[in-house]
Parts: structure tokens; sequence; C-alpha cells
């Protein structure tokens, strides 16, 4: 049964009781023990689930915690720490039945205190939680029994469950345990936390007590590589077992080296050029539309991505029912371009930008300096600045100073994830500044719209909206990758369906 028709059910009956039997406990590992030695492309942040915004940490911290629910491969939203789940017949009241017996990586048994105590520390603005939206309709979180949790909204909202199941909202950590979180976190996950070097490398261990059965694995460590050219000779060598994000221009190579394997998949991965909207000229819609005229996209596609990916004019999630397929990149028109900066009082030469690229992305670095032709054959004077990944988010992502830049975000599945957390004006991805009253409305009356029909009308004129608007300028879909040794197995389980996150629960080494 897909999502959205099992949402439909849940106000079509009088009530709807899920009921799950997990499915991966019962298969056996092939090969037990040995360590994985992971080239990952991107450094760790704050290890606190309900802190941290970048995918890069989540993809650690997903084998670190469970959440009440989860997405299967095909993002049904199925239980997880929870046994079932019930939705009342009016939307407004959700009832969880925890699985009894599941224990935390400190020893301790999970039980409905842990999930009033992390969904309310969530709901703390202090805690500064990226997810803390999520929750805005809940209005208590009632615990009757040490198994039964009942959330009681204020207002219906439809994307609550989906966004339980979504990177990490729905995680939950044991009571008392927030502060130490962000340096060693503790979950009910199938591995568990043992070290990290800052910068360096994060090392996980097999959890012995996992309620869905120990990871295949005795240990995964995950070592930070930024430098692809780095994380290529390494799985050459065979000092790493994988590696994610094979440089774009290999690919053909390691499919054609024998000792190897790549894992490819294209699951809505979207790149997109970001216009900051506290820079002046880009307040300015005429600007930021000439900008979109400069840009060639599928030359671009072509010439710093090797044609690895799609070019696309939404970020939506291309299998999702509300994307926008009416959506059609503009095409390079400098003469037009020419002619909107100057409507908007900016003649040849007037208009100075810097572009802060990360060295983590080389492909944005090459994007960038493609560009800067473009730029100046419209009169524009661009130029770069590149930035470790670190800085990057420092910049650009905390402290929001920068005047364009260029993002990948990671198959954000759930469309209320997507499109309110990046282009509300209170979303917790929102740091362009985009301040649009339409997209606000709309994205606050998706929530509360029941038919799935409708609610995918209004994101695809979010889409619309995002686009006619120029508050972004999407460039492609990209294409995923890893680049494994070819005794690494379990590879079918280790992509998660969002495409974005990796679970090594059942990834095996045979010896």
């Amino acid at each position: 049964m897909k999502r959205n028709t099992m949402l439909t059910m849940v106000f079509t009956l009088v009530g709807f009781m899920v009921s799950y039997i997990p499915s991966v406990s019962a298969e056996t590992c092939p090969v037990k023990g040995g360590t994985l030695v992971w080239g990952h492309s991107e450094t760790t942040q704050n290890l606190y689930i309900h802190q941290t915004g970048t995918i890069s940490t989540l993809r650690i911290l997903q084998n670190i915690h469970d959440g009440l629910v989860t997405a299967d491969k095909d993002l049904n939203i199925i239980p997880e720490l929870a046994e079932s789940y019930e939705v009342s017949s009016d939307g407004l009241t959700y009832t969880f039945n925890l699985r009894e017996g599941v224990k935390f990586h400190d020893g301790s048994d999970l039980t409905s205190a842990d999930v009033k105590y992390s969904f309310e520390t969530l709901m703390d603005p202090d805690t500064g939680a990226v997810n803390k939206p999520v929750f805005n309709s809940v209005g208590s979180i009632d615990t009757p029994d040490d198994y039964t949790v009942i959330i009681k909204m204020d207002q219906i909202n439809m994307p609550f469950l989906g966004r339980l199941a979504g990177l990490g909202a729905g995680a939950i950590i044991p009571e008392g345990s927030a502060s130490i979180q962000g340096e060693t976190p503790i979950g009910a996950g199938p591995l568990k936390f043992v070290r990290r070097e800052m910068g360096n490398e994060v090392e996980l261990e097999r959890f012995n007590d996992y309620w869905d059965g120990p990871a295949c694995i005795d240990r995964l460590i995950a070592k930070e590589v930024t430098e692809p050219t780095v994380r290529l000779t390494g799985l050459r060598t065979g000092e790493m077992d994988l590696i994610n994000d094979i440089p774009a221009d290999r690919i053909e190579e390691i499919k054609n080296d024998k000792n190897l394997k790549v894992l490819s998949w294209s699951h809505g991965v979207f790149d997109f050029v970001n216009l900051n909207y506290k820079h002046e000229p880009f307040q300015d819609e005429r600007v930021r539309l000439a900008i979109d005229y400069m840009i060639d996209k599928e030359m671009l596609l072509q010439g710093a991505l090797w044609g690895q990916g799609k070019i696309a004019a939404s970020p939506g999630f291309v299998s999702s029912a509300s994307y926008n397929k009416n959506l059609n990149q503009r095409p390079q028109d400098i003469a037009k371009a020419k002619a909107l900066l100057a409507e908007a009082g900016y003649g040849p030469g007037d208009l100075k930008v810097v572009f802060k690229a990360t060295t983590n992305y080389p492909y944005h670095v090459e994007a960038a300096q493609i560009l800067v032709e473009w730029f100046r054959q419209a009169g524009v004077e661009l130029t770069i600045e590149q930035l470790t990944w670190a800085d990057w988010l420092s910049q650009v992502w905390v402290d929001k100073d920068f005047q364009m830049s260029m993002m990948n975000f990671n198959s954000i599945w759930e469309e209320d994830f997507l499109y309110y957390s990046l282009y509300n004006s209170t979303g917790g991805f929102n740091y362009r500044g985009i301040n649009d009253t339409v997209i606000d409305e709309l994205t606050e009356k998706a929530r509360v719209t029941v038919d799935d029909g409708a609610r995918a009308d209004i994101y695809r004129e979010v889409q619309q909206r995002v686009f006619d608007k120029v508050h972004d300028i999407v460039v492609w879909h990209r294409n995923s990758s890893f680049g494994t040794q070819k005794n690494i197995g379990g590879l079918d389980t280790l992509v998660n369906g969002d495409g974005a996150t990796y679970h090594f629960h059942r990834v095996w080494i045979e010896k």
C-alpha cells in the first residue's frame, strides 16, 4: 500500500491500525564479523540528531538511532520502535504501541517516558531542533502506561507521520540524555557509538541487543575524506572497503576494474544555485531572473557533472505524485539577462557577485568556474571563494554570510519537509532568507488538507511559485554512487528508500 493511499484511509475508516512484523530480523548474515571501512565524502557536525541539519551527519546517526516509524524501500510508512500505531478517524489523535524489550545502547529499556522526553525536548525552542516545525500542531503527549504513547493534535497535520519517518524527526533518545547527545550519541539502533576524531573518523560497533537482530559486521569506521581523489585512491589500494560519491569522471573507470564494483542510483538528489535575499540586488526579482537566463543548464550538467544526472526545474522527488512535470528550464538567453539587469538599474560592470563554493563538492567549484564566463558576457563580475565543507556550513548555512552559492539536497521525499523547510519563511532550511507570503500560506494549507489529490495540487503550486519568482535556480537531479570492494555484500540493503541515507545493519564482508 502506498503512503498517500494509506493516509487517505486513515480518515475514511472509523480508525486505522497498522501492525508490523519485522522482515529483516528473519534474515541471516551470510558472513558475520569484520571491520568495514567506509570512505565518507563529508565531515560530521553536531551528533545530536534533533539539532543536526546535515545529511553527512545523519548518515552516521541513522545507524545509531531508530524512530517510532520509518519508511521502507518504497517509501511506505511502517512502524519501527512502535509495534503498531492507530490514527483516530478525525486525524487528531495518534496512538503508538511500543515494542517491549527494546534496549538503548546504555542498557536501559525503551519506555513511553523516553518518547515523551524525546519529543518534548525537541519541541522546546531552546533545543534549536531542525525538526521542531514537525510538532507545531501537537497539543499534548500522554503516556498512560510504559508502552503506550498518545499524541493529541490541536489541528490536523497530514504530513505528521511522514515527517516522523524522515531524516531523524522521530528518533527516540533515552530520558535525560539530551545534554550528551552532541558528543556521545545514545540510541536504540543497530550500531552504537564508540568514538569520533573530529574531522577524521567516526567509529561505531555492533549493538548485540538490537531489537531487530545484531548487525552482520563487528565494526564500522567512517573515515571522513572530503577529497575525491584521495577517497578513490583509498578504495583502489584496499585501505577502504567502500566509498560514496565516486568522482563523476571516474565512474566508468571503476566499473571496468575487475577488483571493484559500483552501486549507482538516481533518486531525487537535486543541486541548486542559491541567491541570498540579504544581498540587496537579489531582492529584485528581475535580477534573480537575469541570473537564471545566464545559465545553460545542460551544458553545466555536462561540463561540471560529466552528464551524471538530468536537468530539472523543480526540487521535488521525481516519483512523487506531487511532482510538477510541467516545469521546464529557462533556456540560456544572455541578451534577455542583460535587458533585465538594465531594467533593474545595473549596467555592464555594475553588479559584482561573490560565489561561495565548497571544495567538498568539486562539481560545484567547476560549475562556478563555468558560470564566470557566462556572467561576464552578461556584464556581471563573478568571483569564486572556495571553502572547506566546515567553513561553508559555518558561513553559508549557519551565519548566512554569502551572496551566491550552490548546494545539493539529498532526496527529501516527504513534501512538507522539502517545501516547508526550504521555502516557508520559518523553515529550518531557509538559509536564503526567502519570505514569500504566498508560499507560507500554501505550505500551511497543505498541512491541513486531507485529500491526497488536493494536497498534491498545492505542492505543485508551490513548485510553480518557486520557479516563477526564481527563489532558487534548480539545475539538475544528480546520480549517486558507491564504489566497493568485490567482497562487500548486502549492498541491496545499504541505501534507504530516500536515496540519501545509508543503513549498514545487513551489510557484510566476505572473508
